[in-house]
């Protein structure tokens, strides 16, 4: 009964393994690495990170400080 129940489902395995191997559904650990190197590779191309951005900001935030000081300069001496 056992054979019978294996050369059923025969047809079936070896379809499913041919479409495994195939369309490559499993992948190895050094194609997983490798595309997992290309995204960080891409990302880091179009993002910056975290403390880019908050230095960024600080820097933004010490122009815009200095850009008031030289408009209130420029109102005191127009008023004076």
């Amino acid at each position: 009964m056992d054979k019978e129940i294996f050369f059923k489902y025969t047809p079936f395995l070896v379809l499913s393994l041919a479409v495994i191997f195939q369309y490559n559904l499993f992948v190895t650990p050094e194609k997983l690495e490798h595309t997992h190197r290309e995204i960080l590779s891409e990302v880091s191309k179009v993002y910056i990170t975290k403390s880019e951005f908050d230095i960024l900001k600080d820097q933004l935030t010490d122009i815009n400080k200095k850009i008031d000081k030289i408009y209130d300069t420029l109102i005191k001496k127009e008023r004076g």
